[in-house]
This record gives C-alpha cells, sequence and structure tokens, in this order.
C-alpha cells in the first residue's frame, strides 16, 4: 500500500499562517522534505488548490520574475519543483471544485475515495496541504507519516496545521535534522 506522507513548513507553535493568512516567514516553498524520489502523486485540498495551482503556474511561465503573490523571485529549488510538478498527478480532495488549469489534476470527492488512491499501485503520495483536509485525513488514520520544517518563530495569531483535529494522535519520532537558520526537521510516523 502506498503511504500517504504530510510534509508542512510550519512555526514553533504550529501555525502555517499568520494573522494575515501568510506565512511570511518561510522564505521558499519548494519540496525541502526529501519526498521528491518516493513520490509520484501529490494531494491537496480544495481550499489550497486553487492559490498553489496559480502560484507554481506563475514560475513555471517566468521563472526569472517575481511572484505576484509574494514580490520575490523564485530560489533555484522552488524552479526545480515548478518543473517537476506538472508531471505528477495531483489530486485535489473537495466537494465543490470541478476545473483546474493542470490537465494532470483529478478530483476526489470523499475520504473513501483517498482509501482508494492509496491502494493503488505507486509510489507514495505527498500530502500538500492545506490543514483542514490534513486534520481531516489523520483523523480518518489515512495519514501514515508527518514531516515537518519548523521556523524558529512564534507566529501567535494565524492558523494552525493541526487545530481541526479531533482529539489526540499519538506519533513516533523517526528522524531530527538541525537544518541551516534555526531551522529544525522532524519526521514522525502515526501510530
Amino acid at each position: 500500500m502506498r503511504r500517504l506522507i504530510s510534509a508542512v513548513k510550519i512555526s514553533l507553535d504550529g501555525k502555517i499562517e499568520g494573522p494575515d493568512g501568510y506565512a511570511d516567514w518561510v522564505k521558499a516553498w519548494s519540496e525541502d522534505y526529501g519526498l521528491t524520489p518516493q513520490i509520484d502523486a501529490c494531494l491537496l485540498g480544495g481550499g489550497m488548490y486553487p492559490g498553489y495551482e496559480q502560484y507554481w503556474t506563475a514560475m513555471q511561465r517566468a521563472p526569472d520574475e517575481p511572484l505576484p503573490m509574494t514580490g520575490q523571485k523564485p530560489t533555484a529549488k522552488e524552479i526545480a519543483w515548478a518543473k517537476l510538478i506538472p508531471e505528477l498527478p495531483h489530486y485535489v480532495l473537495s466537494s465543490t471544485l470541478k476545473t483546474a488549469l493542470w490537465p494532470n489534476t483529478r478530483f476526489l470527492r470523499g475520504v473513501d475515495e483517498v482509501a482508494q488512491l492509496k491502494n493503488l499501485p505507486g509510489k507514495d503520495i505527498y500530502l500538500v496541504g492545506g490543514a483542514q483536509v490534513a486534520s481531516c485525513l489523520i483523523d480518518a488514520g489515512l495519514v501514515d507519516e508527518i514531516r515537518l520544517i519548523v521556523h524558529p518563530l512564534l507566529a501567535g495569531a494565524g492558523k494552525s496545521h493541526f487545530e481541526g483535529l479531533d482529539g489526540r494522535k499519538q506519533l513516533e519520532l523517526s528522524e531530527v535534522r538541525q537544518l541551516e537558520n534555526g531551522l529544525v526537521y522532524l519526521r514522525y510516523g502515526l501510530i
């Protein structure tokens, strides 16, 4: 069975967004979790997908230009990810979205379809986000691993990545790495 791996960049207090609706402490949205060799699909929630598609499409069209969403030029790692993702099937868990710009995008209408996706042959699946779909799939027992890059910042107000969970979840730490600029990489299995 394929594994579903949630990977996210968070503040030390577990926030994925500040009060303005954006994680301004994250300098690049590249895939920095070591997932690329082991995945062959991405899964997102319907709330996150339109912005995700817009962000990476802008980078694919003009990799040397500042991004309209951030005003920053993409990093080399972001450009590499932007080149790879059109090749990966993207699955969007949404009851309302029906169209996507990317031709390799499919819509899943329920948690049972995510379970079916995990049972298909293939490599692991990268659960890109957002918070609501991650909490829903953790609660459903479908997330196998959580990888975090923790930023040395207490964001205070903002959206927590795990605020929608229905109760306590036990995790088992499998890897810790100190990264540059005080960032920490954590990898957990769900028990």
